[in-house]
């Protein structure tokens, strides 16, 4: 028994170490954007690339993880996820230039998919009666590591420049690997978990074929409805990492505050993430939670449209409490609708696979207005209009509709 919870202890440990690599690789760029495009001659719109082309190729690795789970398995498919991960922000480290930052910009895509894609079907196999809170847990660490990178980010470029403080971060990526690489998840195919009943199945890389759908959740409404809901979601998280200390420091803000001002946001999305992962079997309907969440999240969109000097740290603030807890909550219910571990696994990349595809255009979107514009105020007031939209749509997510959505 004691055997067994040390060796549960080692793999929380170490999805929470993968968790925390899984943003820095985007989280750094913001605060230290500006000198980024003054070195390298980037526009607005290519610099809008480094956030949205990671997040798309994030959503079509997702959507590929079933093949992935039967090509790779999870600990191997992980292990690679990580590996890239680490090997693009070398990439920049060692390649400063415009187009390295675009292929290292795809590669850290990849790997971020590799990992998001496996991790969850592994999380709900390992952990068949707590994989709520694994998952809100796991979540949380996605949005701290954001925070560390953030605020880290412009006051390591005063040392090793621009190249370094996006480069540095393979260092922590490689400890994950050899993390997992050391975890009974990361070493073997499959390995033994225990039901609720006491008795033994299989988790780990492979699951077995008749467990595993092939593209059922492509023609049902509510897979499609939950993809969307979790796509417009991210938009928020996507635009405020890519964009929120441009729009500070084009209003005066130094890089090293503006960079404060996108951690201290992302703090937040771990306050919020962590609530929701404690107090989430206490809401069997995730509507109410979803709501409060929403609302905050408009607040401080409101915020930075009309006070943003003024209220630039309650913007941030309402707005990652909103982030942070529409993120994990998202993928709880989502997780809600299926209970076999291959089919809810498969469901969770169909979701994040198109959601990410649906975000990364927020990103991008924000690059071409700025460039209209000057101005980055009508993609906060576009992103405050997708919010609205998100309330309407969240009230369809009755706990009575989640097995009637999936009936064949």
């Amino acid at each position: 028994m004691e055997t067994r919870r040390t060796a549960s202890a080692v793999v929380l440990f170490s999805i929470v170490l993968l968790g925390l690599n899984l943003r820095p690789v985007l989280a750094a760029v913001g605060p230290v954007l500006d000198t980024i495009q003054a070195g390298t001659g980037l526009g607005h719109v290519g610099a809008s690339l480094l956030t949205a082309l990671p997040v798309f190729v994030m959503g079509i690795a997702a959507l590929g993880g079933v093949c992935l789970q039967r090509l790779l398995g999870s600990g191997r498919g992980i292990s690679l996820g990580i590996a890239l991960i680490a090997l693009s922000c070398a990439g920049r480290w060692i390649v400063p230039e415009r187009e390295a930052l675009i292929v290292t910009a795809l590669v850290a895509g990849a790997g971020i998919a590799f990992v998001q894609a496996l991790l969850p079907e592994f999380i709900k196999r390992r952990f068949p009666g707590r994989s709520s809170a694994i998952m809100g847990f796991y979540s949380t660490a996605i949005m701290a590591g954001a925070v560390i990178a953030a605020a880290s980010s412009a006051w390591i470029a005063v040392s090793l420049g621009w190249p370094g403080a996006l480069g540095v971060w393979a260092l922590p990526a490689l400890a994950a690997l050899a993390a997992w690489c050391s975890t009974e998840g990361g070493r073997a195919k499959t390995l033994p978990f225990r039901n609720g009943e006491g008795g033994e199945k299989n988790f780990g890389a492979e699951a077995p074929a008749e467990e595993i759908p092939s593209r059922r959740h492509w023609y049902h409404w509510r897979a499609w409805t939950l993809m969307l809901f979790f796509g417009l979601g991210t938009c928020a998280y996507t635009l405020a990492l890519a964009w929120l200390p441009p729009y500070y420091t084009a209003l005066g803000w130094g890089a090293a505050e503006s960079g404060y001002l996108l951690s201290g946001l992302t703090a937040m999305e771990v306050v919020a993430g962590l609530t929701v992962s404690i107090s989430a079997a206490r809401f069997l309907d995730r509507r109410p939670p979803s709501v409060v969440a929403l609302f905050l999240q408009l607040a401080g969109l409101i915020c930075l449209i009309v006070a943003p000097d003024a209220l630039a740290w309650p913007a941030c603030l309402l707005l990652g409490l909103g982030i942070g807890a529409i993120f994990p909550l998202s993928l709880i219910v989502a997780l809600d609708h299926l209970d076999d571990p291959g089919q809810a696994g498969a469901l969770l990349a169909f979701v994040q696979g198109g959601g990410y595809i649906v975000a990364s255009l927020m990103p991008l979107v924000a690059g071409i207005l700025r460039e209209w514009f000057a101005s980055l105020v009508h993609a906060w007031t576009l992103m405050a209009f997708i919010t609205l939209l998100m309330l309407a749509m969240v009230l369809f997510f009755s706990p009575a509709s989640y097995r009637r959505a999936f009936r064949r």
